[in-house]
């Protein structure tokens, strides 16, 4: 068996197991939808990047191999194949499955519109006439007319159209642009994008079933656009139509060696990205050949990037479907996060940081403490300087507006605004000139890297000098998405975390790198040797009969020396369970590689983000957290940083995490010695659901707290460990 399992595939088993949610009937309804569209989100991003890289390399002649000895060329083929048969599923889920339970539970979503009934006809012909008609613009394909500007992921009509006025003559044939006219009759090529700006999922009237119950419509945009087309072309007989998606190559790299301004460089690039080389055309499975020549033609597409689609085109829609009102009983109860027992009680956050480590788990737990920790410094007139460093923000960000306050309140400021965030740039770049207007000194990231890390540094005068408060975690500084993927962080005064978190920026925003550092672990200056290192000294107490094991939650796992030692402790004996969400390239289980090694990936409520490391260390664990995956690029090319849990609170609640996920058997998948994932076998077991488990924990400790208070009224802290 080979030993190692190629990057892309991996990741294609990953979406595969979210699809697989989508088709478990033992998730509610419209969160199988929200799987479904999930899927469809994934591939987009997968083509226009990791595809994208593929076809360049072909086009390159790159020869060089993967990780698991597969030519561009091969693991192309491979992908192409995986992702065809993948999409026939996603649509065989919709279609045969999803579309049948919706309307059993009052939803009809209607794609032929001979379905519809007289008045439903006439309620959206009233409302493609007043909504829809004034803001479309057909445009046509002709010697005077260069063929439109497909934009990428947009929605599109195209129409195959024959002029009223025309001779009637022999067979049909289409225009090519620079061929002199035939005498026999033409087609004109012509299309219309759907506009972003309407909704794409229409409600109709409600209708009355023969049964006397209630049953809501509704069509989709395109359809009623399609539907309609005739009218945008009233000089024209509309032969033929179909819908259409394109992706195109979004990935882009910079010589940053020959750059002046980093950000001037990422606006062109955004600006080459509109017309990046399409990747993959989407198109109805209706279409005539016709139409399909020409798209082919005019962008230089082959038949292998195409791909026929038997239903609506873009899942994501199904996102729209998931925020009708009315269906709450079809979704998982919603959720509050809890508050932080530790920060429930009168003192500021500065007091209750001094008096222990604070430990954070989103979105179990709030994000607000975060955005608190933040406009609390911007606010208070002992911070003297705040230091922050941004990869993706929301697009309302409370963050940014603190930073901006703590600037105008004449704190001194210093942000690095990651301008290379992957489809994030175009955002960043706004940030950056947001906040270099308030005040505050923006630091666009160090020459080619990526800083990724996860840091904020408050530095405040008090009584007995100053002192030093610090923020890391492993997701980002977005309050959005702190509501959708699972996090882990700590607030903390250690004087030794505070002095490296100095460090940090002074190298990030200078040239200065000391020496010496206390207790965090960056990358790319030594992580990836402190790993192997951390590695390599579990399987030396294996050999010696001491007690020695790896626990490891992250998101991929694609390092070709990291899993080589992960065998080599396996080998000597170290136990080593691995808790993976996406791409895992080691190979588990396997007899005589990896017989001491598991690999489990949870596909659930909420993306599972956070990344906690635990080293047996020989009866005395050490525990830690950060923001980097165990990938070439985290450990290479990113600033990351990895962060200890010191405090025993910390390590207790961070060994909750890892033991509750492990013992997960209803939403982890385990992989399989022929890399494959199964489900585990529930026969007689009971049913543990590591989020589910964390969101009851969560309230149950917030409840518990406020019933909780001393003789002099204030409320007391329950440690996890003292439930325990």
């Amino acid at each position: 068996m080979e030993r190692y399992y190629n990057r892309e595939l991996s990741w294609l088993q990953f979406n595969t197991r979210i699809l697989e949610e989508a088709r478990d009937r033992q998730n509610l309804l419209f969160e199988r939808l929200k799987f479904l569209s999930i899927t469809a989100s994934n591939l987009d991003e997968f083509f226009m990047v990791r595809v994208a890289s593929l076809k360049d390399m072909i086009h390159g002649d790159y020869k060089k191999t993967d990780i698991a000895g597969m030519t561009a060329s091969e693991q192309f083929d491979a992908v192409q194949k995986k992702t065809h048969s993948m999409v026939e599923q996603q649509y065989s889920t919709y279609k045969r499955s999803l579309l049948r339970d919706l309307k059993a539970d009052g939803l009809l979503l209607v794609s032929d519109m001979s379905e519809l009934s007289a008045s439903e006809l006439e309620y959206i012909d009233k409302y493609f006439n007043e909504n829809v008609y004034p803001v479309l613009t057909p445009m046509a394909f002709d010697s005077s007319r260069p063929f439109p500007l497909i934009l990428n992921k947009s929605l599109n009509i195209a129409a195959l159209l024959k002029s009223k006025k025309s001779e009637e003559s022999g067979a049909d044939s289409i225009k090519a642009e620079g061929k002199k006219k035939k005498k026999r009759e033409e087609l004109e090529f012509a299309m219309v994008q759907v506009p972003k700006v309407l909704k794409r999922v229409i409600e109709l009237p409600e209708r009355r079933t023969e049964k006397g119950k209630t049953l809501r419509v509704a069509v989709l945009l395109e359809d009623l656009i399609e539907y309609n087309i005739d009218r945008l072309f009233s000089n024209y007989d509309v032969v033929t139509t179909a819908a259409f998606r394109i992706m195109r190559d979004a990935d882009f790299e910079l010589d940053e060696d020959e750059i002046d301004d980093l950000m001037e460089e990422i606006s062109k690039q955004l600006k080459k990205r509109r017309r990046g080389d399409v990747i993959r055309l989407e198109i109805s499975s209706k279409a005539d050949m016709r139409l399909i020549d020409v798209l082919k033609r005019e962008l230089w597409i082959e038949e292998e990037d195409i791909y026929h689609i038997d239903g609506p085109l873009d899942l994501t829609f199904l996102m729209a479907v998931y925020s009708l009102p009315g269906f709450e009983h079809l979704k998982d109860r919603s959720y509050r996060p809890a508050r932080i027992p530790e920060l429930m009680n009168d003192d500021d956050i500065f007091e209750n940081i001094s008096r222990r480590d604070i430990f954070l788990h989103h979105p179990y737990e709030s994000f607000d403490p975060v955005v608190d920790f933040v406009r609390s410094a911007a606010e208070d007139e002992r911070v003297l300087a705040i230091k922050q460093t941004l990869y993706r923000v929301s697009s309302t960000s409370p963050i940014i507006a603190a930073l901006e306050t703590a600037a105008s309140n004449g704190k001194q400021v210093t942000v690095l605004v990651e301008l290379k965030a992957r489809f994030d740039e175009e955002n960043n770049i706004l940030w950056a000139k947001r906040l270099e207007k308030a005040g505050c000194h923006v630091i666009y990231g160090l020459k080619g890297l990526k800083t990724h890390s996860k840091i904020t540094l408050v530095v405040r005068r008090e009584d007995d000098g100053i002192k030093r408060y610090v923020h890391l975690g492993t997701g980002n500084y977005n309050d959005s998405t702190a509501k959708l993927y699972t996090d882990c962080g700590i607030m903390t005064a250690d004087p030794r975390i505070g002095e490296d978190a100095t460090a940090v920026f002074n190298m990030l925003s200078g040239y200065s790198e000391p020496e010496h550092w206390n207790e965090l672990v960056l990358a790319p200056i030594w992580l990836r040797k402190w790993l192997l290192k951390r590695i390599a000294r579990e399987a030396e107490f294996a050999r010696e009969g001491k007690a020695a094991s790896i626990t490891a939650k992250m998101n991929s796992l694609c390092d070709k020396e990291i899993i080589d030692a992960l065998y080599d402790a396996s080998a000597a004996g170290v136990k080593i369970e691995l808790i993976i969400r996406g791409i895992c390239c080691l190979r588990a289980g396997v007899p005589g590689l990896s017989d001491n090694i598991s690999v489990h990936s949870i596909v659930g409520r909420y993306l599972e983000h956070a990344r906690i490391l635990r080293f047996e260390n020989g009866g005395d664990p050490l525990y830690y957290m950060g923001s980097a995956d165990w990938m070439p690029r985290n450990l290479d090319r990113r600033v990351e940083i990895v962060f200890p849990l010191i405090s025993r609170e910390n390590q207790v609640a961070a060994q909750h995490i890892l033991d509750i996920q492990l013992s997960d058997n209803l939403k982890a998948h385990i992989m399989q010695p022929d890399g494959s994932y199964e489900k585990a076998d529930l026969r007689g077991k009971k049913k543990i659901c590591a989020q589910q488990i964390f969101m009851e924990e969560a309230t149950e400790r917030e409840s518990r707290y406020i019933k909780e208070k001393s003789g002099e009224g204030k409320r007391v802290f329950i440690p996890m460990e003292a439930e325990k």
